[in-house]
């Protein structure tokens, strides 16, 4: 068995101290916050984003800003898209997805950390209307069409663990 390999022992340039991370690969961290109610969830229908318009998809969403936790990012989505408030305490964790396009651009490299919620206060409505058309409630059962297809992993996997009393599995991945 052999030991930890060491940039330096590798062969590898170890550029350490100018405090960047060029020489890696980066992917892209967002949460996602899933309000949830009496078997339903509540979906926003995406509008003058440029990605997936006219999808339906999680109420809060959007990247993890520098110097922000996941949990800060879910909570303060939550605030900015909906309205309402959200103790991080509360966001129970579904999983991560890793996602990206198999030799496509850095952009599309990402990392989502999905969290739902049943707990929050204040009325979830429409705050950034330029980014979304419609808000709604719907049953795990009757999820509209079309769903941000990475999203709809989630949402079904979701659906499926309720009604199997299983799990969603902690680690998903997509387009790989």
């Amino acid at each position: 068995m052999t030991g930890p390999v060491h940039a330096e022992t590798a062969g590898i340039p170890a550029v350490w101290d100018d405090g960047t991370a060029d020489h890696r690969f980066r992917v892209v961290p967002a949460a996602y916050v899933l309000l949830r109610r009496e078997g339903q969830v509540l979906l926003q229908l995406r509008q003058g984003t440029g990605f997936m318009d006219g999808h339906w998809a999680a109420a809060a969403a959007g990247h993890v800003e520098p110097g922000e936790s996941v949990h800060e990012a879910a909570v303060r989505e939550a605030r900015e898209e909906l309205g309402v408030e959200i103790d991080a305490a509360d966001l129970e964790p579904v999983t991560t997805m890793h996602r990206g396009q198999r030799g496509g651009p850095a952009l599309e490299q990402r990392v989502d950390f999905f969290f739902t919620a049943t707990r929050w206060s204040g009325t979830p409505e429409i705050r950034e209307a330029a980014k979304a058309g419609d808000l709604r409630w719907f049953p795990f059962v009757a999820l509209p069409t079309p769903v941000v297809p990475h999203e709809l992993v989630v949402l079904r996997a979701l659906h499926d663990a309720g009604r199997h009393g299983t799990r969603v599995p902690p680690i998903l991945t997509e387009g790989f």
